[in-house]
C-alpha cells in the first residue's frame, strides 16, 4: 500500500463514525465513477496473511469484521 493510502486509512481510523460517513459519501459521490468490478484483484501480501491468521487464531479479536458485516454496517451491496 502506498504512503498516501496509509495516511488516508490512518486518518479515517481516528475519525468518529459521523465524520467517516461524510468521507465515505464524498468518495462515492465524487471519486468513484467506476464499479468495484474495475478494481484489480491481487493476492494477499504478508501483512494481509498476518491479519487473516490473527482473525483465525484469536476469536476475541474485534479489530476485523467480515465483508458481509461491513457491507451491512455501511448499507452497501455487491
Amino acid at each position: 500500500m502506498s504512503a498516501i493510502k496509509e495516511r488516508i486509512l490512518g486518518a479515517v481510523t481516528m475519525m468518529n463514525d459521523s465524520d467517516a460517513e461524510k468521507v465515505w459519501n464524498f468518495v462515492i459521490e465524487n471519486l468513484s465513477p467506476k464499479s468495484w468490478d474495475d478494481i484489480e484483484e491481487v493476492p494477499p501480501d504478508e501483512w494481509d496473511l498476518k491479519m487473516l491468521d490473527e482473525i483465525n487464531r484469536n476469536p476475541d479479536c474485534h479489530e476485523f469484521v467480515s465483508q458481509e458485516d461491513l457491507l451491512k454496517e455501511l448499507n452497501l451491496t455487491l
